[in-house]
């Protein structure tokens, strides 16, 4: 199965990066009518926005697939995706970024540092970029669940990146010891977690893992958020925003909550602005695993809006 996975890669290499995208981007989106779990994209697109049409509604749907469908077919080319210059940021490329000080103040701060993302445009490439630009990094990664796509997408991640830490049991440790021996760690952040901290996103209640918040407490360190954003033409733009001014309790330290839902209410404001570009068909609210009295703090919360310090 991995002789077949790898030369179906083989074969999207050869159509070249653009002919690949929009030809992954094209069957899925053609195919998402007849797919099952296209109604949990839709349920979810109603959900967290109540005031559009059902038309607009299919379009976002539509948009999220063909969406998923391009980076599935640019993972054929993530090591050369990303061919941004900082030296040359005029010169023409697919990819543009900004907030690249923020990526320099991080590399030269001699300090630990924490970056979230979501599953927006390919969000694959600000590991990439962190690895082009040597910021020491190590990306979180879930494997996918068929062991012959996960064997492929592991090489062709350990090519492009630096260094990767499964999501798996136990990761908790090696992912405090990159920041104990002063690295970065990149995570996303958008999907369900069980045992998770019941935060606001779209508007209704979601279990997020705290990990991020836990760790900004305990290393006062600088928390960063980055996105990408899928432009016409076969370009990204990535965005690393400045450090977050996390909420503390009143002992002074970093809330772990708070801090999880400041987090939140940031990819909050990036789904909402290219709603076509995330990823609508997982299961991201589940409000049968989220206890009474989780619920009942919830609802008791205000709600966080997210605070950049100045840099």
């Amino acid at each position: 199965m991995i002789g077949v996975i790898r030369a179906l890669f083989g074969g999207l290499r050869l159509l070249g990066p653009e002919r690949s995208s929009d030809l992954g981007g094209w069957l899925l989106r053609t195919a998402s009518p007849l797919l099952p779990v296209n109604r949990i994209a839709l349920a979810n697109i109603r959900a967290a926005f109540p005031e559009k049409d059902e038309a607009e509604v299919r379009r976002i749907a539509r948009g999220a697939w063909e969406n998923l469908g391009r980076t599935a077919a640019e993972y054929a080319h993530l090591g050369t995706l990303f061919d941004y210059d900082a030296e040359n940021p005029d010169k023409p490329s697919r990819v543009e970024v900004q907030g690249i000080e923020h990526f320099v103040a991080l590399k030269d701060d001699a300090k630990p540092g924490l970056i979230f993302s979501a599953h927006l445009a390919n969000w694959e490439l600000p590991a990439i970029c962190a690895a082009t630009y040597e910021l020491k990094t190590t990306a979180v990664f879930r494997a996918p669940n068929d062991p012959a796509i996960a064997a492929v997408v592991h090489e062709i991640r350990s090519g492009a990146m630096d260094g990767l830490a499964a999501a798996k049991q136990g990761a908790a440790f090696a992912m405090q010891a990159v920041l104990e021996n002063g690295g970065h760690l990149g995570m996303l952040i958008d999907q369900h977690f069980t045992r998770g901290t019941v935060v606001p996103f779209l508007g209704r209640p979601a279990l997020t893992n705290p990990i991020m918040g836990k760790f900004a407490r305990r290393f006062e360190c600088p928390v960063h958020g980055v996105r990408v954003i899928r432009l016409p033409g076969h370009r990204f733009r990535l965005e690393l925003t400045p450090p977050l001014d996390l909420p503390r309790d009143a002992g002074g330290e970093i809330d772990v909550r708070g801090a999880m839902a400041m987090m939140t209410a940031v990819v909050d404001g990036w789904v909402r602005e290219y709603p076509e570009q995330w990823l609508w068909m997982h299961r991201r609210w589940r409000p049968n695993m989220i206890s009474a009295s989780a619920l009942a703090e919830f609802e008791q919360s205000s709600v966080i809006t997210p605070v950049f310090k100045a840099t």
